[in-house]
């Protein structure tokens, strides 16, 4: 004969009573909750008893009422459980993801973008620059090289009878003189490059002497003297050798002086240069006898 618990007495049902008819009961032992944190002994807990297998939790329509009542109590649970804000909205945890939702709404146009970015940067500074190396040139065109044709002097003057290349007989006229000319530079921030074409000494539309002045750099704010060597040989003067012979006679023969002055500066390297002309045109009078240098006056020159 055992005791039986509290749990087994509220359990069970009084047989004596009239009014119930005798049933069997019957228990179930169950292994305690306890037993699962480290305690080895084993706990007796009481199972309401049940009148017939058909209470019994494990027949089937017993075990839809206990899953329906256990879903009711879990979301009683969690209802609970819920925290509401100051408006009255239940609050939830959100579940945040990783990764970005614009590559698979925009594609490829992430990319697109920065390279647009790129090639609106390079387009924008090509444009600045252009813009800063026209008004660097703008700022250099009024900086033209200036020439002053100062003397000439004649070192050989013959004049005489003889034939050209064909054969034809032709006054014929050798003479060597040198020219002597300034150049300043009045640019403040670059050095230019100085030429010249040809510098013919004409008469009567015939070049007697040419010459050309060496390619030289000068620095910027700075003067400069220089002399081109003119040298004819032997220059057929066809019918202009009688009125030269009367000139020459007569005290002088008149020549004209005709040569072009190129300047050249690099004013940001070799993107920005500025290039200026000048056409210079003098007349003389040459007197063959005298080796002294022949001043010409600013009002013999022309300058364009």
């Amino acid at each position: 004969m055992h005791t039986k618990s509290d749990s087994d007495v509220t359990s069970s049902v009084d047989p004596s009573s009239p009014r119930s008819p005798k049933r069997q009961l019957y228990y179930v032992q169950s292994p305690s909750r306890d037993s699962h944190d480290g305690d080895k002994s084993t706990s007796m807990q009481a199972t309401p008893a049940y009148s017939s297998p058909m209470e019994s939790p494990s027949h089937p329509s017993y075990s839809r009422h206990s899953r329906a009542s256990s879903a009711s109590r879990f979301s009683g649970t969690l209802k609970k459980g819920r925290k509401r804000n100051e408006k009255g909205w239940t609050e939830c945890n959100v579940i945040e993801e990783e990764g970005d939702y614009g590559e698979y709404f925009y594609g490829n146009d992430k990319g697109f973008t920065r390279r647009c970015q790129i090639l609106m940067g390079v387009f924008g500074f090509i444009a600045v620059f252009s813009l800063f190396c026209l008004i660097i040139w703008g700022a250099s065109r009024p900086y033209n090289a200036q020439i002053a044709v100062k003397s000439l002097t004649v070192h050989n003057f013959y004049f005489g009878e003889g034939a050209d290349m064909t054969g034809v007989p032709s006054k014929m006229l050798t003479m060597n003189c040198s020219l002597r000319m300034t150049v300043y530079n009045p640019a403040t921030f670059f050095g230019i490059h100085v030429s010249s074409n040809l510098v013919n000494l004409m008469y009567s539309e015939i070049a007697v002497a040419t010459g050309q002045l060496k390619k030289y750099y000068q620095p910027r704010k700075s003067h400069r003297t220089v002399a081109v060597t003119l040298h004819g040989d032997k220059v057929p003067l066809y019918g202009a050798g009688a009125s030269l012979a009367i000139s020459d006679d007569g005290g002088g023969v008149p020549m004209t002086l005709i040569f072009e002055v190129r300047s050249r500066g690099n004013v940001v390297g070799k993107l920005v240069k500025s290039r200026h002309r000048k056409r210079i045109s003098c007349s003389l009078v040459i007197d063959s006898h005298s080796n002294k240098p022949l001043k010409l006056k600013n009002s013999s020159c022309q300058y364009d």
